[in-house]
Formats: structure tokens, sequence, C-alpha cells
């Protein structure tokens, strides 16, 4: 069946997960801690943050996962009440700092471009916020190619759940053998099967977990190869 659309995960596909989130993620603990350095420590224990190399741990709850899964630890660690007020908070601060050092994997612009110039619909399906995802997508020139953006907090659920892939299919009319998702984890993965949709792995990630390729179609280096290996399908 012929793919008419592609579906991105954000971090770790074409946003470079390290290099922007792990300066961002910091200066996040910082304000939210309000220059409290024992806050900052204990913000940084539970979000398994290496602050020596200013990235994450593989096993960090931040990720894959969104800031309604890790919005209670971090709570908890500056104790105060965990809230929908505590979580919009946090996403508001990553969104600033997302945006002030945020660095893409390839040439987004080009190559988006020119799956967009195939006459797919693209979307983007992400654990970030809506507008953190609609920011980045932006200051990286690439918005205007998207025909669909959801976060977490959009009303589909987050990944691995296969909800903002389903409001896709739902809303495009397409069939989930028409589809690809292609993102770098296993929570992407899921998501994809879930869904029914085709399941494109990245090794562009912060880390490649056990077993990726056993829950992938097909695993790519990064986005970057993705037109051409839509080229060896036809």
């Amino acid at each position: 069946m012929t793919i008419r659309a592609i579906l991105f995960d954000k971090d770790g596909t074409f946003v470079d997960f390290d290099r922007t989130w792990g300066p961002a993620a910091f200066r996040v603990m910082e304000r939210m801690a309000q220059g409290d350095r024992a806050g900052v420590e204990r913000l940084m224990a539970v979000s398994e943050f290496d602050e020596a190399a200013m990235r994450f741990r593989p096993t960090s709850p931040l990720v894959a996962g969104s800031s309604a899964d890790y919005g209670p630890l971090w709570a908890e660690a500056l104790g105060r009440p965990f809230s929908s007020a505590f979580t919009d908070a946090m996403d508001v601060l990553f969104v600033e700092e997302g945006l002030a050092g945020l660095t893409p994997i390839g040439d987004p612009a080009g190559a988006i471009g020119a799956l967009k110039a195939r006459g797919l619909v693209l979307g983007v399906v992400t654990n970030d916020s809506e507008n953190g995802a609609r920011s980045q997508t932006a200051r990286l020139g690439i918005d205007h190619h998207f025909d669909f953006i959801v976060g977490w907090d959009s009303g589909h659920g987050r990944k691995p759940a296969p909800g903002q892939i389903t409001a896709f299919l739902d809303a495009w009319q397409m069939a989930p053998q028409e589809v690809v998702l292609i993102g770098d984890s296993l929570h992407d993965m899921h998501a994809a099967r879930a869904a029914g949709v085709i399941a494109v792995g990245v090794t562009s990630g912060p880390l490649v977990p056990d077993g990726f390729a056993d829950h992938a179609d097909v695993v790519l280096p990064s986005f970057m190869e993705l037109e051409a290996w839509l080229d060896s399908r036809v």
C-alpha cells in the first residue's frame, strides 16, 4: 500500500536530545528550585541527570516521558503539591529554555521540505507539550510543512499509548498501513505497533534501547535517510 503520511517524533528524531535538553533541563531545574542548590540537587537525583556531562542518564524518566510522568517526582523533590499548575509552570520554562539551545539533527528544513514536496501529509506526535512542539518547529522553519502537531497535553494521551496516532488516522481518514511513525524510543515503536502503522526507528536519539530493532519494521541511522528508504520501497 502507498505511504501517504509520515508522523514524526520530535526529540531524538529531528531535535538533538542531549544538546538541546541537557542544558535546557538544568536551567529549568535551577529556575524551578528558585536558586536553592539543595533543591537543584534533589531534582537532578530524581531526573537521573549528570551535571558534569550536562545530560540525562539513559534510564532517566525525562528521556521519553512527559512532564505529566516526571512532574510528581519534581514536585516531591521540591516539597510542593503536584497539580496541573505545577506541570504548566514546568512546561512554560521548558519551552523557553528549549528554544534557547535548540539544536537540530541533520537538516530538518531541507529533508522535511523534500518529503512535503512529494505530496506527503506530515505530522508531529510528541511527549513534549504541544506549545513546545509548535515553538520548536517554528524556530527551525519547518512548522508550515506539518499538517498535524500534537503533544502530551493535546487531549490524545501520550506515547506509548496510540491515541496521538489514532487521532491523526481519524482526522485524515487514512488506513494505518498508509502511515509511518518515525522515532527513536521504544515508546514510539510501541505506539506505532498499537496503532497498526509502519514503525521506523532511528538511532539518532540519546540511547538505542535493547531489542530496538525487534520492535521496528526498519531501523535507520536518522530521519535524513527516510526519503531514500521511501524510494527503495518503489
